[in-house]
Order: C-alpha cells, then structure tokens, then sequence
C-alpha cells in the first residue's frame, strides 16, 4: 500500500460488465427463433453495437473526506482496455479503470458513472484495490444503465459497507438521501423503460374493457375488493372505464426488476408469453377444427400423453413458436409432437393417484399442504350470512363417519384430536352459481380425515353443494358421499374426490397469485424507503429477485382476463375477484408456520417441542421440515438484526425503518391497514418476526406450493383443473352410461383434452429451476454483499444449517414407517431440500419467488 499522504497516486479499478444482447432475449429475435439454440447461444450471440469503454465515464465520491457538506468528487476517468478475469461468468467482460488519487481525497464511498453509448449495459461490479491505507474496496451493482441523457440525476452507486442512517459517515449522508428521493418519484407520468423509479398502483390492469364486455374485470385493491399493491406503471386509462389501465406491449417495471441476468427464467417467461401466444392458438385451431379428437377415451389415452405423445399435422406444428425450456416435448421426428416427461406421481405406480390414502397424503404432501384444519365441533357449521344464504350446516352425519372411526364415536375422535377437514366451502358458494351458468359444472366441498393409528389419514366422507335452483336464500342443495371400492360406486366415489381436487387446484392457483401479489409491496417500499447501505434492505433484497416481473408477466399471460388460467382453471373469469376475497381474510403474522399450524389447529403450542409446536399429526411432511427451515431462518435473521441494532430505543430511532414499516402496512397493504395483527415495528422481536415472515413466504413457502405442479399436477387424473358436469344421479342415462365405461365419462367431467395439453405445457415451464437460481443459504455477491464480518460468519453457519436440514430430511425419507413420506405413489417428500439442480427436479429452495 502507498503511504499515506503520498499525492499523485493512482487506484487501480476492475469493472465488470454484461452487454445488452447478451442478457436481453427480446434484443436477439423472437423465442421460436432460438429454439435450435436453446439456452447455448449465451456468451456467444454477435454483438449489434461495439462495447465503447471510452464512452463511460466514473466518479469517485469520497466516504472521508466532504466539500460543501458532501463527499468529495474525484476526477472522472474512463474505462481502460479489456482484461481477462478467471472469475468472470458466462458473458461477463472486465474492464482496467486507473483513479487519480492523493491524501486530501480520503477513501472512496460511493461512485458516479455515466454512459454515453445509445444502448444499455449490466453493471455487475466495481472493484478498488491497493486503497491507500485502505486496502480493497468492492462495488456489487447488478444494475442496468442507460445513456446518462435519460437520468435527471447521475447514476450512483454506493460501496458494500452497511450503515444504519445514524451511523452514515456524514459525507455520503446526502448522498444516501438523494438516491432514496429519486426512486421515489413524484408519482406522476408514464414510466418509461429506464425508469428506475418505485411507486404504488391498484390492480386495474386485469381486463380490457375497450375490447368488449367479456374482457372486462374489476379493479382490485380499494374497499369493495382489497388487494396488495402493485408497481404503478402510469399507461393511460380505457376509453370504456376510466377506473381501468389500457393494455400494451410495453409494462414498466424497475430495470432492475426486471429479468436481467443468465438464467432460464428468461425462457420461462417468455415461454409462458408463446404458450399464450403461440401455442394456445394452434391447439385451439385444432380442436376447434376437430384436426384432434376432443375427448380422451380412457386412462391409457392420458398415460399416452408420457409414452407416445400427441400428433397434429405437421402444417400445424409449423405454426408453432417452440419454447427452449421445453423443447423436449416438441418432436421433431414426422407428424408426432408434444410428448411430456412423465409426472412424478405416476413414475412408479401409474393408478396410486386412485387410492384414498393418496387423495389424503397430498392434503399434508402434495400442492396444498397448508389448508387442511382439524375439527373441533359437530355438526360443522358455516359463517356464511343466513338471511342472504339460508342455512349452509354440513349435512354429513355420524352415521356417514362412525362405521370407519374404528370404533370410536364422532366425539371420541374429536377429542382425540383424530378428524380433519379439508373446507372448500363458505368462500365458494357466493360465486358458486355465476361459475355453473357457464360450461363448467361444480361443487362446494367438504371433506372429512380421519387421523389412523398407523399415522396415515383416510377420507370419510364428501360433502357436495351447489345453490338451490329457487334461489341462494333457500340454502343449498348437498348430497354426502363416502368411499366405495366396487363396481359404478367406486367411481362415484372417484368423481366425489375430483369434485374436492378441483376446488383444491384452483384455490392453490389463486393462493399461490395472492402470495406473488403478497410480496409486491414489499418489494416497492424497500426500494423507496430504505437505502441500499441500510443493513434490512441487504437482508431482505435477495428474496425479492423477479417477483415484480413474474408478477407483471401473470397479469399479461396467465391472470388476465382470458388468459391462461381463466381458459384452464374452473373459476374462470372470477379466478382473480376471488383472490382478493380471500386476501380479504389474510394476516401477516399467521403466515409464520407454527402460527399458521396452531391456528389451523393441526399443532399446539408446547415449550418442551424441538420447534415449540408438537404436530397433531406426527408424519405431516410439509410442517415437519417447514419447521425446520422455519427455524433456521429465524436464527439466522435474529443473529442479523441483533448485530445492527443494539437495543430497541435503535430502531425506534431508525427514520428510514419506521418509514418502511408504515408505507408498506398503510399504502402497500393499505386495505388491512386497520388490522390490529400488524407489528408495531417497536422492538427487534417485532423486526425479526416480520423478516423472518417475509423470507418464508418468498422462499421456503412459495417452494413448497410451487415446484411439485407438475409432479403432481402433470397427470391431469391426479389434479384436474375443471369439472364439466354434475355428479350422475342413480337411473339417469348419464349413470348408465358411467356404468358401461367408468373411465370415459369420468375423463368427460374433468379437463377437457385441450385444457389438458395448455395445462401441462404451462405447469411444466413453472416447475422447473433456473439455470443460475441462488438458492435459500445462498446470496449474489459471494463474500462481497456486505463489509461487516458478523454478518458474514452468520449467514455461513446459516447455510451450513441449511446442508445439515437437507441430510436430516433425506434421512427421514429413507424411515418407512413414516408412511406420508411417500405413500402409494412412492415418491419422497422432497419439495423443502434447500438445494437443487436446473430443471424439474421436484426440490430446491429458492431466495426469491422468481417463477
């Protein structure tokens, strides 16, 4: 190192870059274009415009030493010659920048940089070394900049330490203030594409009303239907509803919010787009067109779907923009095309889906293990309104129950803590009749477990309803159904539990957007309220990583009206209308998992337990290793905040954290602002709690409901999506003919064959990994993402924790007396393995919900 003092001195610099074609899909061609290429093409793609490292130009800011009460500007310098790194990724170009440098400038802080080529480029890092006195500095950007003509302000970036605002060396102090102004914006205009500006918005972009009634949709967030806050992008407003945002091509998001970076998310979104726009059409040309055949005939016809794959002429596959990720089940061999890898659920028992023990596993395993309660009255009763709905007690008796309790009575087994029930009623029934005046045809559910000696639940009996043809006051009419395992019964009975599994896949479709939606606000007022320095930004940031475009990808392809999930999924153009019912009931600190296992009443409170919670059913796959996960994710965000904040007199202190706190809970999730579950954000339990909630719900949570679509949900018998008709009543044709050929008339009440291939095309995209996906105990930046050694040393043991749950729960999975584990289908629980591969691999846990 130079001694200190020593003037004319130089800072040697290496600055890492991405360029716009090599990250941005939309710069290169079109997705079908790649197709031939799949995921190789990136590092390799020529570029359009020739990196001008004479045309970027840096400012060093000083962290030491202020002029006019800021930091001291060095002078600007640009990038130097090109230089090879044995660190650098895929993609990845290193620049040499020398800084001129003497005693009277102190230690660098901050830096400014401005671009003066006309495209974009990925800032990654800034590296400072041989600091005077000082030693390395590191920069970990990970932005996007622009020409410096599109910034009011220049472009800064701060160095890796973490400071509290009090403890802010007093130099960078306006400068930490500015940047926090400028993503704030002034909440007016329509944002253009370097916009990096963070702002709050309804969900009023759903429909479009300009194109006629059907497409039409209510705005989402305000009292009559609450919801979270999304990115506000200022387009302009439909001619029809000025309430609603028109439609384009174009929706701003943050830059950086964007998918910015090598991973195969980029596919996946933009697979998602070309299924909407490319597939969707094609397959409806063909059925439409009766090119296929509409109807499956069989249960062999679907497994076929994994074996011999489904043919059109080969006209129609040209039309076909293949989508990389998955361009596996696109054929290129004649005629033949669409061809899925085989879902999990059927690998090594094609007909397991078929048994009770394996409907009943998957309320604790499967898609939705997080819904099933216990009971704790009989007969069951509903909260809906009597006077606008009649009387809506669950009709199912003892006697449906009490001859499979194994000789216990109803109350026995309800204070035994031993029947379960999984609701899918009171929040249906309101949309119940609107839903059935279309094709589809369906059910109010309710399902009762019972609790077996052998640690295994077993369903007791179906409850089926649907609205009195007089009218919703005179209450419902329900019929009860109870397993039978012989002749046109059995298949009643089949029928009864894909009435309760279609309700379950759509209530998790609309669950799973509502925790997408959840997350949102969060991401928003982070980014205006707390400064990149601030240590709770550096904890909370790599769990926000996509979710803002994801989001908006959905409300572009997969939630909006006719979108994806309205064509495929029963509840159709009311799907989103009752997400915000549901949000209606949501509470922040009841997603924490023993508070969510203690409020459904499947765990009790008990000091003495591993977690402080004893499960009620012992062998509960999701709660035992979410406990775990849980657990460490709570130590690991206590150590952290305990590090920065000394006392809680600290953070009540801490302006930018309580401006945090009260944006988010009184715009972000303003419709529940007057909820009196929000924490206070008075004391650092109350932050850890909340942090700890938030990197749950993005990760471990969103893990557990999101990458086990397709192993469960690809073999549609398993998880059908829609029901198109009502159950068979006894001597009706329509029973007759179930009598005559079970499997064809129950493939004619589920999803239809066209609904089938979107579904599965759809799931397969967002149950796959990332390519470069980091992973819960993981973090962009390696060592780099913060200066402070505590910190550091705690997320390692963090991630050494992680590995040491992971070998734990792969041991458990080995017991096979723990029969939910892995059940008739034989497949391990799997689903909260911290880490994976690329790809559909049924684990992994990542940062962020980027799918």
């Amino acid at each position: 190192m130079f001694p200190f003092g020593q003037k004319g001195q130089k800072i040697k610099g290496t600055m890492v870059v991405m360029q716009k074609n090599v990250l941005d899909i939309n710069s290169i061609t079109s997705v079908g274009g790649i197709v031939d290429q799949g995921l190789g093409f990136i590092g390799s793609a020529v570029d359009a415009l020739t990196f001008a490292a004479t045309k970027i130009s840096i400012q060093l800011i000083s962290a030491t030493k202020a002029d006019g009460g800021k930091g001291k500007i060095g002078k600007s310098t640009n990038l130097r010659g090109k230089i090879t790194l044995p660190t650098l990724g895929a993609g990845e170009q290193a620049y040499d920048v020398n800084f001129e440098w003497d005693s009277d400038f102190g230690i660098p802080g901050a830096f400014y940089i401005k671009n003066f080529m006309q495209n974009e480029f990925y800032l990654k890092s800034l590296i400072l070394e041989d600091i005077p006195n000082h030693g390395t500095i590191h920069f970990v950007c990970n932005s996007w900049v622009y020409n410096s003509k599109n910034y009011k302000t220049d472009r800064i970036f701060f160095a890796n330490n973490t400071y509290l605002p009090s403890e802010t060396p007093a130099p960078l102090l306006k400068y930490r203030e500015e940047e926090l102004k400028n993503v704030r914006g002034d909440g007016t205009g329509e944002r253009k594409e370097w916009d990096r500006i963070y702002d709050y918005d309804v969900y009023n972009d759903l429909g479009n009303p300009d194109s006629g009634d059907k497409y039409a949709r209510p705005v989402l967030g305000g009292s009559a239907l609450p919801y979270p806050r999304r990115g506000r992008t200022g387009r302009g407003k439909t001619r029809k509803d000025p309430n609603s945002e028109k439609p384009s091509d174009f929706v701003y998001l943050p830059r950086d919010e964007a998918f910015g970076h090598l991973k195969s998310s980029d596919f996946l979104a933009y697979g998602i787009k070309s299924v909407s726009q490319d597939v969707l059409p094609v397959l409806t040309d063909a059925f439409d067109g009766n090119i296929l055949s509409l109807e499956f005939d069989n249960f062999a016809e679907v497994r076929k779907l994994y074996e011999g794959g489904v043919t059109l002429p080969t006209n129609f596959l040209s039309k076909i923009a293949p989508i990389p990720v998955i361009k596996e089940i696109f054929r290129t061999d004649g005629e033949q095309f669409l061809k899925y890898p085989p879902p999990k659920v059927m690998q090594v028992d094609k007909s397991a889906w078929m048994t009770d023990e394996e409907f009943a596993r998957e309320t604790i395993a499967g898609l939705n293990p997080n819904v099933i309660k216990i009971i704790e009255e009989f007969p069951l009763s509903s909260k809906l309104d009597t006077q606008a709905y009649g009387d809506h007690t669950c009709i199912i008796a003892k006697e449906h129950l009490e001859p499979n309790l194994g000789g216990l009575t109803v109350e026995q087994a309800i204070q035994n803590k031993k029947l379960f029930i999984l609701d899918h009623h009171d929040y249906l029934i309101p949309y119940l009749r609107k839903i059935n005046a279309n094709t589809t045809k369906t059910y109010a559910t309710r399902t009762i477990f019972f609790l077996k000696d052998d640690g295994t639940l077993t369903p007791l009996a179906i409850e089926l309803s649907k609205p009195h043809p007089q009218g919703e006051e005179y209450g419902p009419v329900s019929e009860v159904y109870v397993p039978a395992s012989e002749g046109v019964e059995a298949y009643i009975w089949l029928l009864a539990k894909a009435y309760v599994v279609v309700n379950d896949a759509c209530y998790h479709q609309i669950i799973s957007h509502c925790t997408h939606a959840i997350v949102e606000p969060f991401v928003i007022a982070t980014n205006r309220q707390l400064s990149v320095v601030h240590p709770i930004y550096k904890l909370l940031f790599p769990h926000y990583r996509d979710t803002m475009n994801i989001n908006s990808l959905a409300r572009k392809a997969l939630v909006n009206a006719d979108g994806i999930i309205e064509k495929t999924f029963l509840w159709g153009r009311y799907s989103m209308e009752m997400s915000a019912v549901i949000y209606k009931d949501w509470v922040f600190t009841d997603q924490a998992l023993p508070n969510d296992l203690v409020k459904r009443g499947v765990a009790v409170k008990d000091p003495s337990a591993p977690h402080g919670v004893r499960l009620l059913i012992e062998d509960y796959p999701y709660a035992s290793d979410g406990l775990e996960i849980w657990d460490a994710i709570k130590s690991w965000v206590q150590e952290y905040v305990s590090f920065y904040y000394k006392s809680d007199e600290e953070l009540q202190k801490d302006p930018e954290l309580q401006a945090w706190w009260k944006e988010l809970v009184e715009v972000g999730h303003g419709d529940l602002k007057d909820k009196p579950w929000w924490q206070k954000m008075q004391t650092r339990e109350e932050l850890v709690e909340a942090s700890a909630i938030l990197i749950w719900i993005a990760s471990a949570l969103h893990a557990a409901v999101n990458f086990g679509q397709y192993p469960y949900g690809g073999l549609i018998l398993n998880r059908p999506t829609i029901s198109r008709r009502f159950m068979p009543e006894k001597g009706s044709p329509e029973y007759d003919a179930l009598a005559k050929n079970p499997e064809k008339e129950f493939l004619k009440t589920i999803t239809g064959k066209k609904e089938t291939l979107i579904d599965l095309t759809v799931i397969e995209i967002l149950s796959r990994h990332a390519s470069d996906e980091f992973y819960l105990g993981q973090r962009d930046g390696g060592d780099y993402w913060t200066s402070d050694a505590g910190p550091l040393e705690a997320f390692k043991r963090f991630g050494k924790k992680l590995e040491e749950i992971e070998k734990k729960l792969i041991e458990k999975n080995k017991d096979e007396t723990l029969r939910n584990r892995y059940g008739p289908a034989k497949m391990p629980y799997t689903l909260l393995y911290p880490s994976s591969e690329e790809g559909l691999t049924f684990r992994g846990i990542p940062n962020s919900i980027s799918i």
